[in-house]
C-alpha cells in the first residue's frame, strides 16, 4: 500500500467518525418509554424528536438492525451482548417496526404486538401534538365487543368488533351504524387497537361534537389472484389494479350477512339514512366500490387514503349522487406531496368537482403525515362529527 492510499483511507475513516459524531450530537437524549412498550419493559423508547430507540440482548448475534419506515438502522453491541440503536425521526403517531437479527425479521420482545403488514409485530407510538383527541380520559366510555359468528357465504367462522357508545346499555334508544374498514395487511383489530376509534368517539361524544353511533369493524381481507402477485406500478397507474371483482366477496358478506346480523342483534336504526361506510387505504377502496354499487344501503361515505370518486363514477351510478348525504375524502399531506399521476386523477380536484355538481363533499388533509395511522385517526375525528346529523 502506498502513502497516498494510506492517507485516503485515514481521511475516509476520519470523515466517517466525524459524520457519526455529528449524527450523535443531533440526538436529544430525552428518551422515554413508549405507550406501546410492554408493562415492566424499558424499551422501546421514543424521544422528543420522534426517534425510536430499541435494545435487545443477543450475545451470539453478528448483526442486529432496526427496521422502520422502509429503512434499516444498525444497532451497536456492547461487551455484554446488548444491542442498542435509534432510528431517524418519525412522523407523529403510530408506526409498525421490527428487528432483523442475522437476516431474520422478528418482533421486538419489548413491544406490544399489533396486526399489520400481514403479521403480528411491533409498534411504536410517537407522541403527537394533537394526541388529546384520542387520549384515554375520565369521560363516559362505550364498549368494544367481540362478536363471533358463522358465515354461510364464506363457510367459516368469522368475527367483528362492535363499538357501542356510552349509554347503550340500560336504554332502549336505537343508533345509526358506521361500518369501518381496515387497510391492506391489517384485520378487524386495527381500528380499535392502532386507531383508537373507540376513544376518539368517546371524546367526541363527551364534548358534544358527534352524534352517538355504533361502529362495526370486520375483516375485509381478500386474496390476490396468483397471476396478479407481481403487479407493477405501471399497472396500478393504468387502473389495472386491483383486479376486477376484487371486493365482491366482502361486499356479499357485508350486505348479505354482516348488516342483517348487526340490525338483528343490536339496537340500530335499520335505514339507509342511518347507515355509513368508511375505511382506510384498502378499506377506503372497498368503501368506494361497495357504496357506488349500493347507494340504497349507505347514506354517508368516507374514504381515508383510499382513492376518490370522480364524475365518471357518478355517471355510472346515478343514484349515488341523489342518495348520498356526504362524501368525505382525506389524505395525509405527505401522500399528496408524493402522489403520482394516475389512480383516478387528483382526489382533491375530483371531490371539489362533485361538490360543484351538487353532491355534498368534504376534503380533509392531515398535516405532516403520510400513509399512516395518524392520518386515519385524524380522518375519523373529522368525519364522525359530520355524519348522522
Amino acid at each position: 500500500m502506498n502513502y497516498k492510499s494510506l492517507v485516503i483511507i485515514v481521511l475516509s475513516i476520519a470523515t466517517i467518525e466525524v459524520s457519526i459524531a455529528q449524527v450523535n450530537a443531533t440526538v436529544v437524549d430525552d428518551f422515554k418509554i413508549s405507550a406501546t412498550t410492554q408493562e415492566g419493559k424499558q424499551y422501546p423508547q421514543v424521544n422528543s424528536q420522534g426517534m425510536l430507540r430499541v435494545q435487545i440482548t443477543a450475545p451470539e448475534a453478528k448483526s442486529v438492525k432496526l427496521d422502520i419506515g422502509g429503512k434499516k438502522y444498525d444497532l451497536v453491541k456492547d461487551s455484554k451482548g446488548v444491542w442498542t440503536g435509534e432510528s431517524a425521526p418519525q412522523d407523529e403517531g403510530f408506526h409498525y417496526y421490527q428487528l432483523n437479527i442475522d437476516g431474520a425479521d422478528v418482533p421486538d420482545p419489548g413491544s406490544m404486538y399489533y396486526y399489520g403488514a400481514s403479521r403480528w409485530g411491533s409498534g411504536i407510538e410517537v407522541p403527537a401534538k394533537d394526541q388529546d383527541f384520542y387520549a384515554l380520559k375520565n369521560v363516559a366510555h362505550g364498549q368494544v365487543r367481540e362478536h363471533i359468528y358463522f358465515s354461510k357465504i364464506n363457510n367459516t367462522m368469522r368475527r367483528c368488533f362492535v363499538y357501542t357508545p356510552p349509554g347503550y346499555d340500560g336504554s332502549n334508544k336505537r343508533y345509526p351504524v358506521l361500518y369501518l374498514q381496515h387497510g391492506g395487511g391489517e384485520n378487524e383489530t386495527g381500528w380499535s387497537s392502532q386507531g383508537h376509534a373507540n376513544l376518539i368517539m368517546d371524546n367526541l361524544i363527551a364534548e358534544g361534537k358527534a352524534t352517538p353511533f355504533i361502529i362495526v369493524m370486520d375483516n375485509g381481507t381478500w386474496t390476490r389472484p396468483v397471476q396478479s402477485a407481481a403487479v407493477t406500478q405501471e399497472q396500478r397507474e393504468k387502473g389495472e389494479w386491483p383486479p376486477k371483482g376484487w371486493a365482491d366477496q366482502f361486499s356479499k358478506t357485508l350486505i348479505g350477512e354482516i348488516i342483517p346480523m348487526i340490525d338483528a342483534t343490536y339496537r340500530t336504526v335499520a335505514k339507509q339514512s342511518h347507515r355509513a361506510m368508511a375505511g382506510l387505504s384498502m378499506g377506503g377502496m372497498q368503501t368506494r366500490v361497495i357504496t357506488l354499487a349500493n347507494p340504497d344501503i349507505f347514506a354517508y361515505v368516507g374514504m381515508f387514503s383510499g382513492g376518490s370518486i370522480n364524475a365518471d363514477d357518478i355517471k355510472n351510478a346515478p343514484q349515488f349522487k341523489e342518495k348520498t348525504k356526504l362524501l368525505f375524502v382525506s389524505y395525509g399531506s405527505h401522500e399528496l406531496d408524493n402522489r403520482r399521476e394516475g389512480f383516478g386523477g387528483d382526489p382533491k380536484a375530483n371531490t371539489e368537482s362533485l361538490q360543484k355538481e351538487g353532491l355534498k363533499t368534504h376534503f380533509y388533509i392531515s398535516p405532516s403525515t403520510a400513509h399512516e395511522w395518524q392520518s386515519w385517526r385524524r380522518s375519523l375525528n373529522e368525519f364522525a362529527p359530520l355524519i348522522f346529523k
